[in-house]
C-alpha cells in the first residue's frame, strides 16, 4: 500500500448498552443493542471499504458491537483488542492510531463516546456537506459511524488533517 493514497478511517461508536450491576467495563448490549450492531455492520459491508486493521476497545460492548457487525462482512479484518480505547480521549485516541503501521490502509475503530465524536470533530478539517449535515444534526448515537479521509502515514494523522467523507447513524 503506498501512503499517497488516501487511508481511511473508520470511527465506530458501540450499540446501546444495558445497565446490569456490573462494573462499566463488562456491560453487554441490550437487546436494541444486538440488532442495531448488526444493521451497522451491514452499513459498514455496504461501503465497499475493504478495511485492513480493526481496533477495538476490551470493553464487553464493544468486543460485541465489533461481534456482530464483523459478521456482515464480506472478509473479517485483522482485529486488535486495545485496553487502551477504552475511555480515552481524543488526543489518546490519535496516539494510538499513529502507532498503526503504514501496510494498513483502512482502518476501523470501535470505541467510546465522548471520544470518538470529539475525534470526528477533531480530526475533521473539511467536510462532505451532507455527512457534516447528519453528524452535526444527529450527534453520535450509539452504532454510528463515521469515514474519514486523509493522505499520509498514519503517524502524521494529527488534528484537521480529515476529511469527513460519510457519516451514517441507526434510526431511533
Amino acid at each position: 500500500m503506498s501512503v499517497a493514497e488516501p487511508r481511511r478511517i473508520v470511527l465506530f461508536r458501540h450499540a446501546k448498552a444495558d445497565w446490569p450491576q456490573v462494573s462499566d467495563h463488562e456491560r453487554p448490549l441490550a437487546d436494541r443493542g444486538r440488532t442495531d450492531a448488526a444493521v451497522a455492520g451491514r452499513r459498514l459491508a455496504d461501503t465497499g471499504i475493504p478495511f485492513d486493521l480493526a481496533l477495538c476497545s476490551t470493553a464487553a460492548r464493544t468486543r460485541e458491537t465489533w461481534k456482530l457487525a464483523v459478521h456482515e462482512f464480506p472478509h473479517r479484518p485483522k482485529t486488535v483488542y486495545e485496553e487502551r480505547l477504552y475511555e480515552a480521549s481524543p488526543g489518546e485516541l490519535i496516539a494510538v492510531l499513529n502507532e498503526t503501521p503504514d501496510d494498513a490502509q483502512d482502518v476501523l475503530l470501535i470505541g467510546h463516546n465522548p471520544g470518538i465524536q470529539g475525534l470526528a470533530d477533531v480530526l475533521t478539517g473539511q467536510a462532505d456537506g451532507e455527512a457534516r449535515a447528519r453528524m452535526t444534526e444527529r450527534g453520535f448515537p450509539t452504532a454510528a459511524f463515521a469515514v474519514l479521509s486523509f493522505d499520509g502515514s498514519w503517524k502524521s494523522l494529527e488534528p484537521g488533517v480529515a476529511t469527513l467523507i460519510d457519516y451514517w447513524a441507526p434510526t431511533e
